[in-house]
Formats: C-alpha cells, sequence, structure tokens
C-alpha cells in the first residue's frame, strides 16, 4: 500500500526508520517482529513493506531487488532469479501460483510506518 492513509481495523502501526534514510527506487531490510521486511520507496513519496524473503532462492535479497513498473504495477524483481513482485500486493508477476507476504505502509511525520498488529495482508 503507498501512502494513502487507509483505515487498518485492529491493527497497529509502528514506525520503522525516517523516509529520508531510503532513497528513492532503492529497498531496505527490516527486522520487525523478528521478520524481516523489505521496505521499497517508490519516487519520492510511496512507500511499500513485503517480506524480505525471496520465495524462488530463500535468500533474504528482495531489499536489494530491482524497483520498476510494469503495466503501471510498482514492482520489485528479485536480484536472484529476477521474477518481477507486484508492491502492492506482494504477488509474483511471472508466476501466480506466487507471492510475498505484504502489509500496509505509510508515512506520517517523515517517518515510514507500517502496521504489524494483524500480520502479514498477504
Amino acid at each position: 500500500m503507498s501512502i494513502s492513509a487507509v483505515p487498518v481495523p485492529d491493527t497497529a502501526w509502528e514506525a520503522v526508520c525516517p523516509l529520508e534514510l531510503i532513497r528513492p527506487d532503492t529497498g531496505v531490510a527490516a527486522l520487525i517482529r523478528g521478520r524481516q521486511i523489505a521496505l521499497v520507496r517508490v519516487g519520492s513519496h510511496a512507500v511499500y513493506a513485503v517480506d524480505n524473503r525471496d520465495p524462488f532462492s530463500g535468500a533474504m535479497v528482495i531489499s536489494r531487488g530491482i524497483v520498476g513498473d510494469r503495466a503501471g504495477a510498482p514492482t520489485i524483481a528479485s536480484p536472484i532469479y529476477k521474477q518481477a513482485f507486484d508492491l502492492r500486493t506482494g504477488r509474483c508477476l511471472d508466476d501466480a501460483s506466487v507471492a510475498l507476504a505484504s502489509w500496509p505502509a505509510r508515512i506520517v511525520a517523515g517517518e515510514i510506518e507500517i502496521a504489524v498488529g494483524a500480520g502479514a495482508a498477504s
């Protein structure tokens, strides 16, 4: 989810890091409640949170992937085998049977927050 503040019922928002620490069109890994999550900044003001584990290789590398766009959807491609994932949903665009877990993310007062209370969105 990008920066629009959509209410997520029964969910706690957790501050992760300042937006300025992530360069546009790159990702970083964050350890949140014992799980590696890739925070991906697309452009100047959109952030997404997906699982950092590449489901094809098993490596914790999604945050180091290539940020792009496919048919208007913001994507990140695994740096290992290059499968692309829709950052909005975590769905693999090259294999519909595979998806990354994803969490709602937003920017509040320059800080990236993710919704962690209800677990992964997908």
